[in-house]
């Protein structure tokens, strides 16, 4: 048997440690020590004293919007996984190339538009008086009097999936790309269309690249504060127009602490997932 590898010595390790110091205190600085000093305050009070009065307040005032939290994020990115596979599915079976080269240009578009942007157009869009209603008053397909406002949960869901589809549909895309095309000519010449070469053939052989976008995606939607105050800041609202307005009209940062560890376990969940799929991709069950 070969003899065990010599462990390198703290002396060989200071180069490489010297060159990861700066990033490991930059994590340090700006998301560890943070963390935990919010972890602390949502467990205390103002005068100090430890309590799970700003938990108990945080259901009490925002249950609703934790559960309207949760299900705009699960939908938008159930519908942002939907629309991926679509596009990523037309670029690699499409038949028609000019049409191909179209979507290839132009779904990429909302990726390099920040949130703050997107909740800006969807505002521009989606209002009363907004394009979307004029454009159907103008096709004769509505009429002015029952044109109606879709700054609500529908616009806060469309800019979501609108900005997210782009990201995951980039890697999927490139996911499927990578598919050895020999499995699709061979589907091709047993009959198979292209929805079930899709479906069966293409996707199940993507989908942790899939997942991995959708969890990254998820976990984007949680964090997004622009989007939901600018379209749709009335109750039922998101947790991160909540989390703002405890600090800035009440300066109450423990209930606002709270609410932020509740978003840390929903968005924990994602991670979960995340991590399950990289152990998996190695082979370790």
């Amino acid at each position: 048997m070969s003899a065990a590898a010599p462990r390198p010595t703290l002396r060989a390790s200071l180069p490489g440690l010297a060159l990861v110091a700066p990033a490991l205190l930059v994590i340090a600085v700006f998301f560890v020590v943070p963390m935990l000093v919010s972890v602390v305050s949502a467990f205390q009070t103002k005068s100090g004293r430890w309590t799970l009065a700003n938990f108990g307040k945080s259901m009490e005032l925002y249950l609703g919007d934790i559960g309207y939290t949760a299900l705009i994020t699960v939908v938008a990115t159930l519908l942002v996984g939907i629309l991926s596979i679509a596009i990523g599915g037309y670029l690699t079976l499409g038949r028609n190339p000019r049409a191909v080269g179209v979507l290839r240009w132009l779904y990429r578009w909302p990726l390099f538009i920040p949130f703050v942007v997107a909740g800006q157009v969807m505002r521009t869009f989606l209002a009363k008086n907004g394009l979307l209603n004029q454009v159907l008053i103008g096709a004769g397909l509505l009429e002015p009097l029952t044109a109606t406002s879709y700054l609500d949960w529908r616009g806060i869901i469309l800019a979501f999936v609108w900005k997210q589809t782009p990201f995951v549909a980039l890697m999927v895309a490139g996911a499927m790309a990578s598919i050895d095309s020999s499995h699709l000519e061979a589907a091709r010449n047993l009959g198979a269309g292209r929805l079930r070469i899709l479906f069966e053939i293409i996707v199940p052989q993507i989908r942790r690249t899939l997942m991995v976008g959708l969890i990254l995606s998820y976990v984007s939607i949680l964090s997004v504060l622009s989007v939901p105050l600018m379209i749709d800041p009335n109750s039922p609202t998101m947790m991160t127009v909540d989390i703002a307005y405890r600090i800035n009209e009440h300066g109450d940062y423990g209930v606002a602490n709270a609410l932020c560890l509740i978003s840390l376990v929903l968005a924990s969940l994602g991670a979960w997932f995340y991590l399950r799929q990289g152990i998996a991709s190695r082979g370790v069950e």
